[in-house]
């Protein structure tokens, strides 16, 4: 079991430190991306630097999160949130003072390191602090607080960067987790028993591999798919993960303990976000930039309208966690979920330019309160299904899924809805503005039709991934086979071996 300070307890504030930083850290991200254009002014640039802004915090965001969530198994969970949050809080700070493109561009990824520490530690915190249902309503509140964080950022920035300047932005990401900081010394620690030394070339491989691969989705659109330098970036990526799969199987301290990687339950879990990312977090993406462009939606009624997707999630988490208290199922909730993403999605397609927001309504309620289920139960699940001296390293490796899903998925999304586009109006170049939401000129309309066109077949597409992705999480969630009867997959689980069921 893990080792835990002296002193008392204080669940409620160890609570309320950790929700705090896990509503600034999604925040940076949506919100970030309303201040682009005014950063684009203020710095005198655009295209590929200025995406960069939000590239970079994902991308160390994403290959930092398991290296985090081991370490934090090793030197204590409470040391590795405040060192996460003290690097995220710097990160902030540099890009509210930043003078040029590129230290805005070297700030957020330093943000990024920090974000992987904060949710890689923050959710073993909360396992280690809480037990059966306290733990489920606490993963609950969780979900609530990322899904607000997610949902907040676009219209808090909105606010600061009409009032202040873009750079207010990022003056509030760093004061908001000043402020978690502030009760950090109130958390108590927690570590695993064995302090073995950490696998230096294990996380620089893992590091390496995730980032070039990242890298690569990311500028496979940019540079095409084809084009040697995105190819070399993504089969390095993949060689070096394959790599480091081979020396942690031979590791006696590895990164990633590979039992819980074979525990299928455990990973059909850490499965569920990246379902999410097709079913939600793509739509949280493009679909401004539909009603913006396509349906001639003001940015602030874009906005608006998009609360049908996001409400739910910040009030459907606290719903299923008492669900799941009540003795519903999580599988049966995960499945629903995920079955409401494909739903939601088909059904989505009903849009088109000239749609009243009451046409959108259904669809979107339907993906939101989808996402709001999986956000209050998927987590919380997975991590009672780990020991305890493992969960730092569990919640990095879920929280890789979730974020390094995100990262690859938006992009490839992005250049499907192109090439559709593109198929359409007869320029990829033309294709890329219209995506953009730029659909200026006489042609307009035609141009509206071609984005139509293609989100609508990218929603069939995704409706299709999220069905498949609910089948085979289900059939995977199902209780392991024994004598004496299984019982179904509760909250309250006793913790499984990590090892394969």
């Amino acid at each position: 079991m893990t080792t835990v300070s002296p002193g008392r307890p204080r669940p409620a504030i160890t609570l309320a430190v950790v929700l705090l930083a896990f509503v600034t850290v999604p925040m940076s991200i949506s919100g970030a991306a309303v201040a682009l254009p005014g950063i684009g002014e203020d710095l005198h640039t655009a295209g590929a630097p200025l995406q960069w802004v939000m590239n970079a915090y994902n991308l160390t965001f994403a290959s930092f999160m398991l290296v985090a969530g081991s370490a934090a198994d090793m030197f204590g969970r409470r040391r590795a949130f405040a060192a996460g949050a003290a690097v995220f809080a710097a990160g902030s700070l540099a890009a509210a003072v930043a003078p040029g493109i590129v230290l805005l561009d070297l700030a957020r990824a330093l943000s990024g390191i920090g974000a992987a520490g904060v949710f890689a530690s923050g959710g073993a915190i909360l396992a280690t602090t809480f037990d059966g249902a306290a733990r489920t309503r606490a993963f609950a509140a969780l979900g609530s607080a990322a899904g607000l964080g997610l949902a907040a950022g676009p219209t808090l920035s909105g606010w600061l960067v009409g009032a202040l300047g873009w750079r207010a932005t990022f003056g509030l990401h760093a004061a908001l987790v000043a402020v978690a900081l502030t009760g950090v010394g109130l958390v108590a620690e927690s570590r695993a028993p064995r302090r073995p030394r950490l696998d230096a070339t294990g996380a620089l491989v893992f590091v390496a591999g995730l980032g070039l691969l990242v890298l690569g989705a990311v500028q496979g659109p940019e540079w095409g798919w084809a084009s040697p330098a995105a190819l070399a970036l993504l089969v390095a990526g993949v060689g070096l993960l394959v790599f480091f799969v081979v020396l942690q199987s031979r590791s006696t301290a590895p990164v990633l303990d590979l039992t819980l990687v074979r525990n299928r339950r455990f990973f059909a879990l850490c499965m569920v976000p990246v379902v999410s990312t097709f079913g939600f977090v793509t739509l949280l993406t493009y679909l401004p930039t539909y009603l913006v462009g396509a349906s001639g939606f003001s940015p602030q009624r874009a906005g608006t309208v998009l609360l049908l997707m996001t409400a739910p999630v910040l009030l459907a988490p606290p719903l299923s966690g008492a669900l799941v208290n009540r003795g519903v199922s999580p599988r049966t909730l995960i499945t629903v979920s995920l079955l409401m993403f494909a739903g939601g999605n088909a059904w989505l397609t009903v849009i088109g330019p000239g749609s009243s927001p009451a046409v959108i309504a259904g669809p979107l309620l339907m993906t939101g309160l989808g996402a709001g289920i999986s956000f209050g139960v998927g987590d919380g699940t997975a991590m009672s299904l780990v020991e305890p001296e493992q969960a730092g390293m569990a919640t990095g490796f879920l929280n890789t899924m979730r974020i390094g899903s995100e990262a690859i998925v938006i992009a490839v999304y992005g250049a499907v809805l192109v090439s559709l586009i593109g198929t359409r109006v007869g320029s990829r170049e033309l294709a890329a503005k219209v995506a953009a939401g730029d659909l200026s000129g006489n042609a307009s309309g035609a141009l509206a039709d071609g984005f139509t066109h293609a989100l609508h077949i990218a929603l069939y597409g995704t409706a299709a991934v999220c069905a498949i992705g609910a089948v085979a999480i289900s059939a995977a969630l199902a209780p392991p086979r024994r004598n004496t009867g299984p019982a179904p997959l509760t909250a309250e689980d006793a913790r499984q071996p990590t090892k394969a069921a």
